[in-house]
Protein backbone atom coordinates (compact mmCIF):
# COMPACT_ATOMS: atom_id res chain seq x y z
CA UNK A 1 0.00 0.00 0.00
CA UNK A 2 2.85 2.39 0.71
CA UNK A 3 3.69 2.39 -2.99
CA UNK A 4 0.50 4.36 -3.58
CA UNK A 5 2.20 7.52 -2.33
CA UNK A 6 5.13 7.14 -4.69
CA UNK A 7 2.95 6.16 -7.62
CA UNK A 8 0.59 9.07 -6.97
CA UNK A 9 3.48 11.56 -7.27
CA UNK A 10 4.18 10.22 -10.75
CA UNK A 11 0.60 10.71 -11.97
CA UNK A 12 -0.44 13.84 -13.85
CA UNK A 13 -2.14 16.30 -11.50
CA UNK A 14 -5.47 15.82 -13.26
CA UNK A 15 -5.51 12.10 -12.48
CA UNK A 16 -4.50 12.29 -8.84
CA UNK A 17 -8.09 12.94 -7.75
CA UNK A 18 -9.00 9.39 -8.79
CA UNK A 19 -6.73 7.92 -6.12
CA UNK A 20 -8.96 6.68 -3.31
CA UNK A 21 -8.71 8.87 -0.17
CA UNK A 22 -8.86 5.71 1.94
CA UNK A 23 -5.99 4.18 -0.02
CA UNK A 24 -4.03 7.39 0.29
CA UNK A 25 -4.58 7.56 4.06
CA UNK A 26 -3.70 3.89 4.55
CA UNK A 27 -0.54 4.37 2.51
CA UNK A 28 0.39 7.39 4.62
CA UNK A 29 -0.08 5.40 7.83
CA UNK A 30 1.95 2.45 6.54
CA UNK A 31 4.68 4.75 5.26
CA UNK A 32 4.85 6.57 8.58
CA UNK A 33 5.18 3.27 10.44
CA UNK A 34 7.81 2.03 8.02
CA UNK A 35 9.81 5.23 8.44
CA UNK A 36 9.61 5.02 12.23
CA UNK A 37 10.77 1.41 12.18
CA UNK A 38 13.61 2.38 9.87
CA UNK A 39 14.62 5.19 12.23
CA UNK A 40 14.58 2.75 15.15
CA UNK A 41 16.69 0.29 13.17
CA UNK A 42 19.18 3.00 12.27
CA UNK A 43 19.38 4.07 15.91
CA UNK A 44 19.98 0.49 17.06
CA UNK A 45 22.64 -0.10 14.41
CA UNK A 46 24.31 3.20 15.24
CA UNK A 47 24.23 2.33 18.93
CA UNK A 48 25.76 -1.11 18.28
CA UNK A 49 28.51 0.47 16.19
CA UNK A 50 29.24 3.06 18.85
CA UNK A 51 29.37 0.40 21.59
CA UNK A 52 31.80 -1.63 19.51
CA UNK A 53 33.68 1.57 18.77
CA UNK A 54 33.84 2.38 22.46
CA UNK A 55 35.36 -1.01 23.18
CA UNK A 56 37.92 -0.57 20.39
CA UNK A 57 38.74 3.01 21.37
CA UNK A 58 38.98 2.09 25.03
CA UNK A 59 41.31 -0.80 24.33
CA UNK A 60 43.47 1.23 21.95
CA UNK A 61 43.71 4.13 24.39
CA UNK A 62 44.86 1.76 27.12
CA UNK A 63 47.55 0.32 24.86
CA UNK A 64 48.66 3.79 23.75
CA UNK A 65 48.74 5.13 27.32
CA UNK A 66 50.77 2.12 28.45
CA UNK A 67 53.16 2.49 25.51
CA UNK A 68 53.68 6.25 25.75
CA UNK A 69 53.14 7.10 29.40
CA UNK A 70 50.99 9.94 30.69
CA UNK A 71 53.03 12.82 29.30
CA UNK A 72 53.38 11.68 25.67
CA UNK A 73 49.84 10.27 25.67
CA UNK A 74 48.55 13.64 26.87
CA UNK A 75 50.30 15.39 23.98
CA UNK A 76 48.79 12.97 21.48
CA UNK A 77 45.19 13.22 22.72
CA UNK A 78 45.34 17.02 22.92
CA UNK A 79 46.54 17.32 19.32
CA UNK A 80 44.20 14.62 18.00
CA UNK A 81 41.17 16.29 19.59
CA UNK A 82 42.16 19.56 17.89
CA UNK A 83 42.52 17.80 14.52
CA UNK A 84 39.13 16.08 14.72
CA UNK A 85 37.50 19.28 15.96
CA UNK A 86 38.81 21.55 13.21
CA UNK A 87 38.40 18.87 10.55
CA UNK A 88 34.72 18.69 11.40
CA UNK A 89 34.31 22.47 11.58
CA UNK A 90 35.95 22.93 8.17
CA UNK A 91 32.93 21.25 6.52
CA UNK A 92 30.99 24.43 7.41
CA UNK A 93 27.83 22.41 7.98
CA UNK A 94 27.65 20.73 4.56
CA UNK A 95 27.95 17.24 6.07
CA UNK A 96 24.67 17.80 7.95
CA UNK A 97 23.00 19.82 5.18
CA UNK A 98 23.21 16.62 3.14
CA UNK A 99 20.92 14.97 5.70
CA UNK A 100 18.54 17.90 5.48
CA UNK A 101 18.28 18.06 1.66
CA UNK A 102 18.98 14.60 0.26
CA UNK A 103 15.91 12.76 1.67
CA UNK A 104 13.66 15.56 0.40
CA UNK A 105 15.25 15.49 -3.04
CA UNK A 106 14.88 11.73 -3.17
CA UNK A 107 11.21 11.93 -2.17
CA UNK A 108 10.64 14.26 -5.15
CA UNK A 109 12.86 12.16 -7.44
CA UNK A 110 15.17 15.17 -8.02
CA UNK A 111 18.30 13.17 -8.82
CA UNK A 112 20.12 16.01 -10.56
CA UNK A 113 20.06 17.96 -7.31
CA UNK A 114 21.30 14.93 -5.38
CA UNK A 115 24.28 14.51 -7.66
CA UNK A 116 25.07 18.22 -7.47
CA UNK A 117 24.72 18.34 -3.70
CA UNK A 118 26.95 15.34 -2.96
CA UNK A 119 29.68 16.52 -5.35
CA UNK A 120 29.59 20.10 -4.06
CA UNK A 121 29.79 19.02 -0.41
CA UNK A 122 32.92 16.96 -1.08
CA UNK A 123 34.75 19.63 -3.01
CA UNK A 124 33.81 22.38 -0.57
CA UNK A 125 34.86 20.41 2.53
CA UNK A 126 38.19 19.39 1.01
CA UNK A 127 38.92 22.94 -0.14
CA UNK A 128 38.07 24.64 3.14
CA UNK A 129 40.01 22.05 5.17
CA UNK A 130 43.07 22.49 2.94
CA UNK A 131 42.88 26.26 3.36
CA UNK A 132 42.63 25.83 7.12
CA UNK A 133 45.69 23.56 7.06
CA UNK A 134 47.73 26.19 5.21
CA UNK A 135 46.67 28.81 7.75
CA UNK A 136 47.68 26.44 10.54
CA UNK A 137 51.12 25.78 9.06
CA UNK A 138 51.67 29.53 8.68
CA UNK A 139 50.63 30.14 12.28
CA UNK A 140 52.97 27.39 13.52
CA UNK A 141 55.84 28.86 11.53
CA UNK A 142 55.45 32.32 13.07
CA UNK A 143 54.40 31.18 16.56
CA UNK A 144 57.97 30.40 17.56
CA UNK A 145 58.53 29.87 21.27
CA UNK A 146 54.88 30.55 22.08
CA UNK A 147 54.11 26.90 21.24
CA UNK A 148 55.81 24.25 23.38
CA UNK A 149 58.41 22.27 21.41
CA UNK A 150 56.76 18.94 22.14
CA UNK A 151 53.55 20.09 20.38
CA UNK A 152 55.07 21.39 17.11
CA UNK A 153 55.68 18.20 15.11
CA UNK A 154 52.42 16.47 16.19
CA UNK A 155 50.48 19.61 15.25
CA UNK A 156 52.16 19.75 11.84
CA UNK A 157 51.22 16.12 11.17
CA UNK A 158 47.68 16.77 12.36
CA UNK A 159 47.22 19.61 9.88
CA UNK A 160 48.05 17.22 7.03
CA UNK A 161 45.15 15.04 8.15
CA UNK A 162 42.57 17.85 8.10
CA UNK A 163 41.31 17.41 4.48
CA UNK A 164 40.71 13.70 5.01
CA UNK A 165 38.90 14.30 8.31
CA UNK A 166 36.58 16.77 6.54
CA UNK A 167 35.96 14.48 3.57
CA UNK A 168 35.21 11.61 5.94
CA UNK A 169 32.57 13.69 7.73
CA UNK A 170 30.90 14.55 4.40
CA UNK A 171 30.89 10.87 3.40
CA UNK A 172 29.40 10.05 6.80
CA UNK A 173 26.60 12.57 6.21
CA UNK A 174 25.97 11.23 2.70
CA UNK A 175 25.63 7.68 3.96
CA UNK A 176 23.37 8.68 6.86
CA UNK A 177 21.11 10.63 4.50
CA UNK A 178 20.72 7.43 2.47
CA UNK A 179 20.06 5.35 5.61
CA UNK A 180 23.33 3.42 5.36
CA UNK A 181 24.36 3.47 9.05
CA UNK A 182 27.12 0.86 8.76
CA UNK A 183 28.73 2.63 5.80
CA UNK A 184 28.37 5.96 7.60
CA UNK A 185 29.76 5.09 11.02
CA UNK A 186 32.05 2.08 10.78
CA UNK A 187 34.95 3.84 8.97
CA UNK A 188 35.29 6.62 11.56
CA UNK A 189 34.36 4.71 14.68
CA UNK A 190 35.67 1.20 14.01
CA UNK A 191 38.14 1.01 11.13
CA UNK A 192 40.16 4.18 11.82
CA UNK A 193 40.75 3.51 15.56
CA UNK A 194 41.79 -0.05 14.76
CA UNK A 195 44.21 1.11 12.09
CA UNK A 196 45.70 3.76 14.40
CA UNK A 197 46.36 1.07 16.99
CA UNK A 198 47.78 -1.40 14.45
CA UNK A 199 50.04 1.22 12.84
CA UNK A 200 51.22 2.49 16.23
CA UNK A 201 52.02 -0.95 17.65
CA UNK A 202 53.64 -1.97 14.35
CA UNK A 203 55.84 1.14 14.30
CA UNK A 204 57.02 0.56 17.88
CA UNK A 205 57.64 -3.11 17.13
CA UNK A 206 59.92 -2.08 14.26
CA UNK A 207 61.95 0.22 16.46
CA UNK A 208 60.11 3.57 16.49
CA UNK A 209 60.06 5.55 19.74
CA UNK A 210 56.68 5.32 21.58
CA UNK A 211 56.07 9.07 21.42
CA UNK A 212 53.23 11.40 20.49
CA UNK A 213 54.91 12.00 17.13
CA UNK A 214 54.81 8.28 16.31
CA UNK A 215 51.17 8.14 17.38
CA UNK A 216 50.30 11.08 15.12
CA UNK A 217 52.07 9.44 12.20
CA UNK A 218 49.95 6.33 12.79
CA UNK A 219 46.79 8.47 13.01
CA UNK A 220 47.67 10.29 9.79
CA UNK A 221 48.18 7.06 7.84
CA UNK A 222 45.01 5.51 9.29
CA UNK A 223 42.94 8.59 8.38
CA UNK A 224 44.00 8.56 4.74
CA UNK A 225 43.46 4.81 4.32
CA UNK A 226 40.03 4.92 5.99
CA UNK A 227 38.67 8.00 4.21
CA UNK A 228 39.82 7.03 0.74
CA UNK A 229 38.30 3.56 1.15
CA UNK A 230 35.03 5.09 2.34
CA UNK A 231 35.09 7.49 -0.62
CA UNK A 232 35.24 4.59 -3.08
CA UNK A 233 32.48 2.68 -1.25
CA UNK A 234 30.04 5.60 -1.00
CA UNK A 235 30.66 6.66 -4.61
CA UNK A 236 29.88 3.18 -5.91
CA UNK A 237 26.70 2.99 -3.82
CA UNK A 238 25.51 6.39 -5.03
CA UNK A 239 26.01 5.41 -8.66
CA UNK A 240 23.99 2.25 -8.12
CA UNK A 241 21.16 4.10 -6.37
CA UNK A 242 20.89 7.15 -8.62
CA UNK A 243 21.19 6.90 -12.38
CA UNK A 244 24.08 8.85 -13.88
CA UNK A 245 23.15 12.25 -15.24
CA UNK A 246 23.77 15.98 -15.02
CA UNK A 247 24.53 17.87 -11.81
CA UNK A 248 22.24 20.66 -10.69
CA UNK A 249 24.04 22.96 -8.26
CA UNK A 250 22.23 25.46 -6.06
CA UNK A 251 25.19 26.44 -3.90
CA UNK A 252 23.70 29.55 -2.33
CA UNK A 253 20.54 27.73 -1.20
CA UNK A 254 22.60 24.95 0.33
CA UNK A 255 25.09 27.34 1.89
CA UNK A 256 22.31 29.41 3.48
CA UNK A 257 21.17 26.28 5.29
CA UNK A 258 24.64 24.83 5.89
CA UNK A 259 26.07 27.95 7.52
CA UNK A 260 23.59 28.10 10.43
CA UNK A 261 24.02 24.33 10.82
CA UNK A 262 27.77 24.92 10.98
CA UNK A 263 27.27 27.45 13.74
CA UNK A 264 24.93 25.11 15.61
CA UNK A 265 27.04 21.99 15.30
CA UNK A 266 30.24 23.98 15.65
CA UNK A 267 29.17 25.32 19.01
CA UNK A 268 27.86 21.87 19.97
CA UNK A 269 31.12 20.21 18.95
CA UNK A 270 33.08 22.87 20.81
CA UNK A 271 30.95 22.20 23.88
CA UNK A 272 31.76 18.49 23.56
CA UNK A 273 35.50 18.89 23.06
CA UNK A 274 36.43 22.24 24.56
CA UNK A 275 37.07 20.70 27.95
CA UNK A 276 40.06 18.72 26.66
CA UNK A 277 41.32 21.75 24.72
CA UNK A 278 41.05 24.12 27.69
CA UNK A 279 42.66 21.59 30.02
CA UNK A 280 45.52 21.34 27.53
CA UNK A 281 45.91 25.11 27.49
CA UNK A 282 45.97 25.43 31.28
CA UNK A 283 47.56 22.20 32.53
CA UNK A 284 50.47 19.90 31.70
CA UNK A 285 50.05 16.98 29.24
CA UNK A 286 49.95 14.35 32.02
CA UNK A 287 46.87 16.10 33.47
CA UNK A 288 45.32 16.18 29.99
CA UNK A 289 45.86 12.41 29.79
CA UNK A 290 44.05 11.76 33.09
CA UNK A 291 41.14 14.00 32.16
CA UNK A 292 40.85 12.48 28.69
CA UNK A 293 40.83 8.92 30.07
CA UNK A 294 38.04 9.79 32.53
CA UNK A 295 36.00 11.70 29.95
CA UNK A 296 36.26 9.04 27.25
CA UNK A 297 35.45 6.26 29.68
CA UNK A 298 32.31 8.14 30.69
CA UNK A 299 31.56 8.93 27.04
CA UNK A 300 29.79 5.57 26.73
CA UNK A 301 26.73 7.44 27.97
CA UNK A 302 26.89 9.87 25.06
CA UNK A 303 26.97 7.01 22.55
CA UNK A 304 23.30 6.37 23.25
CA UNK A 305 22.49 9.98 22.39
CA UNK A 306 24.60 9.80 19.24
CA UNK A 307 22.82 6.64 18.10
CA UNK A 308 19.39 8.21 18.58
CA UNK A 309 20.53 11.36 16.80
CA UNK A 310 21.81 9.35 13.81
CA UNK A 311 18.51 7.52 13.44
CA UNK A 312 16.24 10.49 14.10
CA UNK A 313 17.71 13.15 11.81
CA UNK A 314 16.50 11.80 8.43
CA UNK A 315 13.08 10.98 9.95
CA UNK A 316 12.71 14.49 11.39
CA UNK A 317 13.51 15.93 7.96
CA UNK A 318 10.92 13.74 6.21
CA UNK A 319 8.23 14.48 8.82
CA UNK A 320 8.78 18.22 8.49
CA UNK A 321 8.08 17.84 4.78
CA UNK A 322 4.79 16.06 5.65
CA UNK A 323 3.82 19.02 7.91
CA UNK A 324 2.19 16.80 10.55
CA UNK A 325 3.04 18.45 13.86
CA UNK A 326 1.35 15.86 16.06
CA UNK A 327 3.18 12.94 14.44
CA UNK A 328 6.41 14.91 14.77
CA UNK A 329 5.74 15.48 18.49
CA UNK A 330 5.02 11.80 19.10
CA UNK A 331 8.20 10.72 17.35
CA UNK A 332 10.23 13.40 19.15
CA UNK A 333 8.93 12.06 22.47
CA UNK A 334 10.02 8.57 21.45
CA UNK A 335 13.54 9.78 20.72
CA UNK A 336 13.79 11.29 24.21
CA UNK A 337 12.85 7.98 25.82
CA UNK A 338 15.29 6.14 23.56
CA UNK A 339 17.92 8.59 24.77
CA UNK A 340 17.30 8.79 28.53
CA UNK A 341 16.71 5.28 29.85
CA UNK A 342 19.60 3.55 28.06
CA UNK A 343 21.87 6.47 29.02
CA UNK A 344 20.95 6.04 32.68
CA UNK A 345 21.58 2.29 32.60
CA UNK A 346 24.87 2.54 30.71
CA UNK A 347 26.11 5.38 32.93
CA UNK A 348 25.45 3.51 36.18
CA UNK A 349 27.22 0.40 34.89
CA UNK A 350 30.26 2.42 33.80
CA UNK A 351 30.41 4.21 37.16
CA UNK A 352 30.33 0.91 39.05
CA UNK A 353 33.32 -0.32 37.05
CA UNK A 354 34.98 3.11 36.84
CA UNK A 355 38.03 2.62 39.07
CA UNK A 356 38.83 -0.73 37.50
CA UNK A 357 38.54 0.72 34.00
CA UNK A 358 40.77 3.70 34.79
CA UNK A 359 43.39 1.49 36.44
CA UNK A 360 43.91 -0.23 33.09
CA UNK A 361 45.48 2.99 31.78
CA UNK A 362 47.94 3.07 34.65
CA UNK A 363 47.95 3.71 38.40
CA UNK A 364 47.98 7.51 37.99
CA UNK A 365 44.71 7.48 36.04
CA UNK A 366 42.55 6.21 38.95
CA UNK A 367 42.54 9.76 40.33
CA UNK A 368 40.15 10.63 37.51
CA UNK A 369 37.24 8.63 38.99
CA UNK A 370 35.61 11.64 40.63
CA UNK A 371 35.65 13.35 37.24
CA UNK A 372 33.58 10.50 35.80
CA UNK A 373 30.81 11.01 38.37
CA UNK A 374 30.64 14.74 37.65
CA UNK A 375 30.59 14.24 33.88
CA UNK A 376 27.84 11.61 34.18
CA UNK A 377 25.53 14.18 35.77
CA UNK A 378 26.03 16.47 32.79
CA UNK A 379 25.49 13.75 30.20
CA UNK A 380 22.32 12.55 31.90
CA UNK A 381 20.86 16.06 31.92
CA UNK A 382 21.38 16.26 28.17
CA UNK A 383 19.72 12.90 27.57
CA UNK A 384 16.60 14.21 29.35
CA UNK A 385 15.74 16.28 26.26
CA UNK A 386 17.15 13.97 23.59
CA UNK A 387 18.28 15.27 20.18
CA UNK A 388 16.58 18.65 20.56
CA UNK A 389 19.07 20.51 18.40
CA UNK A 390 18.49 18.05 15.54
CA UNK A 391 14.74 18.64 15.75
CA UNK A 392 15.19 22.41 15.68
CA UNK A 393 17.64 22.21 12.77
CA UNK A 394 15.41 19.99 10.65
CA UNK A 395 12.47 22.27 11.47
CA UNK A 396 14.31 25.25 9.98
CA UNK A 397 15.06 26.88 13.35
CA UNK A 398 18.78 27.15 12.73
CA UNK A 399 19.11 30.75 13.87
CA UNK A 400 17.45 29.98 17.17
CA UNK A 401 19.79 27.03 17.64
CA UNK A 402 22.78 29.26 16.99
CA UNK A 403 21.71 31.65 19.74
CA UNK A 404 21.23 28.76 22.15
CA UNK A 405 24.68 27.38 21.50
CA UNK A 406 26.29 30.79 21.73
CA UNK A 407 24.82 31.07 25.21
CA UNK A 408 25.82 27.52 26.16
CA UNK A 409 29.37 27.95 24.84
CA UNK A 410 29.71 31.27 26.62
CA UNK A 411 28.66 29.57 29.86
CA UNK A 412 31.13 26.77 29.18
CA UNK A 413 34.06 29.10 28.57
CA UNK A 414 33.20 31.24 31.59
CA UNK A 415 32.95 28.18 33.83
CA UNK A 416 36.19 26.68 32.51
CA UNK A 417 38.18 29.89 32.86
CA UNK A 418 36.84 30.37 36.37
CA UNK A 419 36.96 26.82 37.74
CA UNK A 420 40.09 25.25 36.20
CA UNK A 421 42.56 27.70 37.84
CA UNK A 422 40.78 27.17 41.17
CA UNK A 423 40.08 23.43 41.18
CA UNK A 424 42.14 21.93 38.35
CA UNK A 425 40.65 18.80 36.78
CA UNK A 426 37.61 18.82 39.08
CA UNK A 427 36.90 22.36 37.91
CA UNK A 428 37.15 21.27 34.28
CA UNK A 429 34.67 18.42 34.79
CA UNK A 430 32.29 20.68 36.74
CA UNK A 431 32.43 23.29 33.99
CA UNK A 432 31.63 20.71 31.32
CA UNK A 433 28.73 19.25 33.30
CA UNK A 434 27.36 22.72 34.03
CA UNK A 435 27.50 23.66 30.35
CA UNK A 436 25.60 20.49 29.43
CA UNK A 437 22.88 21.38 31.91
CA UNK A 438 22.59 24.88 30.51
CA UNK A 439 22.39 23.45 26.99
CA UNK A 440 19.64 20.96 27.95
CA UNK A 441 17.54 23.64 29.63
CA UNK A 442 17.84 26.02 26.68
CA UNK A 443 16.92 23.30 24.17
CA UNK A 444 13.85 22.29 26.19
CA UNK A 445 12.59 25.87 26.33
CA UNK A 446 13.37 26.54 22.65
CA UNK A 447 11.55 23.44 21.34
CA UNK A 448 8.58 24.11 23.61
CA UNK A 449 8.16 27.73 22.52
CA UNK A 450 8.99 27.43 18.82
CA UNK A 451 7.39 24.08 17.95
CA UNK A 452 4.90 23.53 20.77
CA UNK A 453 6.51 20.17 21.63
CA UNK A 454 7.35 19.27 25.22
CA UNK A 455 10.74 17.62 24.93
CA UNK A 456 11.40 15.98 28.31
CA UNK A 457 11.80 12.36 29.32
CA UNK A 458 9.03 12.49 31.94
CA UNK A 459 6.50 14.65 30.07
CA UNK A 460 3.86 14.14 27.38
CA UNK A 461 5.25 15.66 24.14
CA UNK A 462 1.68 16.44 23.02
CA UNK A 463 0.68 18.24 26.22
CA UNK A 464 1.15 21.75 24.85
CA UNK A 465 -0.35 21.02 21.41
CA UNK A 466 -3.42 19.45 22.99
CA UNK A 467 -3.78 22.33 25.45
CA UNK A 468 -3.74 24.85 22.58
CA UNK A 469 -6.51 22.93 20.81
CA UNK A 470 -8.56 22.70 23.97
CA UNK A 471 -8.31 18.92 24.33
Amino acid sequence: MAVVLTAEKLLPSGLRRFVSPASRRMAEILTSKDETVRAQRMALIAFAIRVLSAAIAFGSQIVQARLMGEFEYGIFVFVWVLVVLFGNLSCLGFHTALIRFLPQYEARAEHDEIRGLTATARVFAMGSASLLAVIGWTALHFAGARVEDYYVVPLFLGLIALPMIALGDVLDGTARANSWPVVALSPTYIIRPLLILVFMVGAVAFGAEPTATTAMQAALAATYVTTLSQFVNVTIRLRRRFVAGPLKIDFLAWFRVALPIFLIEGFSFLLTNSDVVVVGLYLEPDQVAIYFAAAKTMALVQFVYFAVKAGAAPRFSAMMADNDRRALAVFAGQTVRWSFWPSLAVGLIVLLAGKLLLSLFGAAFVSGYVLMAILFAGSLSKSLVGPGEVLLTMAGKQKLCVLLYVAALAANIALNVTLIPLFGLVGAASATAGAMMVEALLLHVAVRRSLGIVLFAFADPLALLDARKGF
